[in-house]
């Protein structure tokens, strides 16, 4: 199960604090929905090639080949995506975006993913590895600190609802830490170590 988080910072009159599972429609509204998850990697043997560079003291061609690691596992998840949209879900089968439409996002739905504003709870990944047996099909690990390895990789979640957006989570209350806590059946002390960058003073 996917937990997320939801904004509480004081917003313009009439404006919702808003989380993920918006995007989602609930149980209770008899809709049948659906979310996605995924992960994709361009890294494998990006580490090697960057070390042989610096061996020959080469460090622009060391940071290049890692910087195009990253970016090729980034066009890589926005490929897969455009794949969602147009065939695999097809609820943009009619499609037709110019590159410079789709840097800017003008797509419906989103990919948002663990560790970045809208989600900042890394924990999720977690959840993301499990249902997806990521480890066991592509050979991407979680470090301790959740960080993926190798480093040219992508992982997230797919929202196809047209009014999904991105945002940033901001400031979070203690009320909301020690609740999380609970869904996700760690100490506040876990979920604090975790969210502390969000939580409010």
């Amino acid at each position: 199960m996917f937990l997320t988080l939801r904004q509480q910072s004081q917003k313009t009159k009439g404006a919702p604090n808003i989380a993920l599972a918006d995007f989602v429609a609930p149980v209770e509204s008899g809709k049948q929905d659906y979310m996605g998850a995924f992960c994709v990697t361009t890294g494998f043997g990006v580490d090697e090639k960057a070390a042989e560079f610096e061996k020959e003291h080469d460090d622009y061609n060391s940071i290049m080949a890692k910087a195009l690691g990253d970016r090729f596992a980034e066009a890589f998840a926005e490929y897969l995506h455009e794949k969602v949209r147009k065939e695999i879900w097809g609820y943009a089968s009619d499609e037709h975006l110019s590159n410079q439409e789709l840097i800017k996002e003008a797509y419906e739905g989103i990919r948002p993913a663990p560790g970045y504003p809208a989600c900042p709870d890394h924990l999720e990944k977690n959840t993301i590895w499990q249902l997806l047996d990521v480890e066991n099909k592509i050979g991407v690990t979680l470090t301790e600190s959740l960080a993926m390895w190798p480093a040219a990789s992508v992982s997230g979640y797919y929202f196809a609802n047209p009014q999904s957006k991105y945002f940033g989570l901001g400031k979070i209350k203690e009320d909301q830490v020690a609740d999380y806590a609970q869904r996700r059946n760690i100490s506040l002390h876990e979920a604090t170590k975790w969210l502390n960058p969000n939580i409010a003073d």
